[in-house]
């Protein structure tokens, strides 16, 4: 049977078993997240410890995510992800055994989000190097908008289902559904046929390979520029887990359902820019497309900031998750396509450390933004302050490019009168 073309890297079968894991993982970890954020807002309900639990779940990102690229281009990737698997079911199994017996506190659920968080870490380095063994490269950005496809999808099943779970059945049995759906994932992969082994040319430390990604990364202009819109769109707009909670609860009045819906609407606005990109982007995304999604993205936080209705708040996190996911994944991409083989894992890591370590440091400001001041405020100040973010680098970025232009065309002259 002919395989659709947007769909076309599933016609590798061992991309279709990982493709399947993805979405099974995303999903457990969706519901993880929104369980744990509607029990913290439940025992303390503040934004402020809300930020906090945040910081602790994606904090080790920072410390862990460069090492994990390192491990990644060292180690079995597919082993790698089976291990962070079982440590998540882990943690989620303990958070719903605590829940459960009604012996919960701020502390347990902050001590098991920093466990969590350091299997995410490794996970999303790993399986983000691991696309590039499942496919040939000429699928590679198919494969990739797919991954992000799998992963915003998640966001509309994954909370959605913990919604459901926590109004009929309550917190615990999210958390259950959680570690459940890890453990199944771990299952899966056991089936992958392909291993993910490292290709190493000599021995290093992992400091020394550590040292050599992020050096590659600085002296490649294109590398740069697509970090630095990746830092904007992160900083800024990827904070889902506080921004929607927060509107949700303390703007329109919504209730779990009402939370639930309005982060699925955020992941099918995902979907469609997942699929938009993988469709009619064929080859690697041109920076300007990247530098636009982000602008788009961060105009529509911007507009956020006056909506009082859900609808009107459903339109905009619709398109705030399409445009938002074209300017992600395009930068995911993009760094996919342009890193040589040996270095994949460790410029993913760079993508990890950016995108999700930029949480940790985000969450708590915004909290206290929203604490001190209004959701709104909060609102505003990281919309508006994402478009002139932007047009720092976008400026910095022509003002290195002019004069390279400029001795490229002396040398030109010179030439020509020789």
């Amino acid at each position: 049977m002919r395989v659709p073309e947007a769909f076309r890297s599933l016609r590798y079968p061992d991309f279709r078993v990982f493709f399947v894991a993805q979405t099974l993982s995303q999903i457990a970890t969706w519901m993880h997240s929104v369980a744990q954020t509607w029990l913290i807002l439940s025992l303390t309900n503040s934004p402020l410890l809300l930020g906090l639990i945040t910081m602790l779940h994606w904090g080790p990102i920072l410390l862990l995510a460069l090492p994990s690229g390192a491990i990644a281009d060292r180690v079995a990737k597919r082993r790698l992800l089976m291990a962070t698997q079982a440590a998540q079911a882990c943690t989620a199994l303990t958070v719903a055994m605590l829940a459960a017996t009604g012996v919960v506190a701020y502390w347990h659920v902050g001590v098991l989000a920093v466990c969590a968080g350091l299997a995410n870490t490794l996970f999303n380095v790993v399986r983000q190097s691991f696309v590039n063994e499942t496919v040939g490269r000429d699928d590679v950005v198919n494969a990739v908008a797919l991954s992000s496809a799998a992963f915003n999808g998640a966001r509309i099943v994954g909370p959605a289902a913990a919604g459901l779970v926590i109004a009929s059945l309550g917190v615990a049995p999210a958390f259950v559904f959680s570690g459940a759906g890890h453990l199944l994932v771990l299952a899966t992969l056991a089936t992958v046929g392909v291993e993910g082994r490292p290709r190493r040319e000599r021995a290093t430390t992992i400091r020394q390979d550590i040292a050599e990604g992020v050096a590659y990364a600085l002296r490649t202009p294109e590398i740069r520029a697509v970090l630095g819109v990746l830092f904007v769109v992160s900083f800024c707009v990827f904070n889902f887990s506080i921004w929607v909670p927060l509107l949700a609860r303390n703007v329109l009045g919504q209730g779990a359902q009402g939370f639930g819906f309005l982060l699925a609407v955020v992941g099918v606005g995902a979907v469609c820019g997942a699929f938009t990109l993988g469709t009619v982007v064929s080859r690697r995304p041109s920076q300007p497309l990247l530098d636009a999604s982000a602008a788009a993205t961060c105009s529509v936080l911007l507009a956020l900031c006056l909506v009082e209705s859900v609808w009107l708040a459903a339109v905009a996190l619709f398109l705030l998750g399409y445009t938002g996911v074209i300017a992600s994944a395009g930068c995911q991409t993009a760094l996919q396509l342009r890193s040589p083989d040996a270095l994949r894992g460790r410029v993913m890591s760079l993508f990890t450390l950016i995108h999700g370590g930029s949480f940790p440091i985000a969450a708590p400001l915004i909290g206290v933004v929203a604490e001190r001041s209004s959701v709104s405020t909060a609102l505003f100040l990281w919309g508006a302050g994402g478009l002139g973010l932007l047009a720092v680098l976008v400026g910095l970025r022509r003002g290195f490019e002019r004069p390279r232009s400029t001795v490229a065309s002396v040398s030109d002259m010179e030439a020509s009168t020789r």
